[in-house]
């Protein structure tokens, strides 16, 4: 299950019904977050570290849409971890590799707990978005 930032849910509302532009974003990256993105407009208050942990949000890319939904094409693999991340619970879909908005964010089907020296894999097909 994913939820839409208050950011895409403005943009995209402003676009359909008030024929504003709207540009998306020339590439997508997920994140990982030791609990929920609560803070809908942000969402970077509970995002791993980037310090001293080798971690960095991670570029994905998603195949064409269908049914109201759309998949990632590819495996997504994050750096090993160069300290402990802590346990991963959520991710959330940026428009930027560093700060930037968030556009989608949900829980992970199984929270993993990544330690010095793991490495954290999400399989082509994961995460979904779907609109309905």
């Amino acid at each position: 299950m994913t939820a839409f930032s208050d950011y895409l849910e403005n943009e995209l509302l402003d676009h359909t019904l008030k024929n504003l532009a709207f540009t998306s974003p020339a590439a997508v990256y997920v994140a990982l977050a030791t609990a929920s993105f609560a803070d809908d407009n942000s969402g970077t208050a509970n995002e791993i570290s980037t310090t001293g942990t080798a971690y960095a949000r991670q570029a994905a890319t998603f195949a064409a849409a269908s049914g109201g939904s759309a998949s990632t094409s590819a495996t997504i693999t994050f750096p090993t971890a160069t300290a402990n991340w802590g346990t991963i619970t959520h991710f959330g879909i940026y428009d930027a590799s560093t700060a930037g908005n968030l556009l989608y964010h949900g829980a992970l089907t199984a929270s993993k707990v990544i330690n010095n020296g793991d490495t954290f894999e999400i399989q082509a097909g994961n995460p979904t978005v779907t609109l309905d």
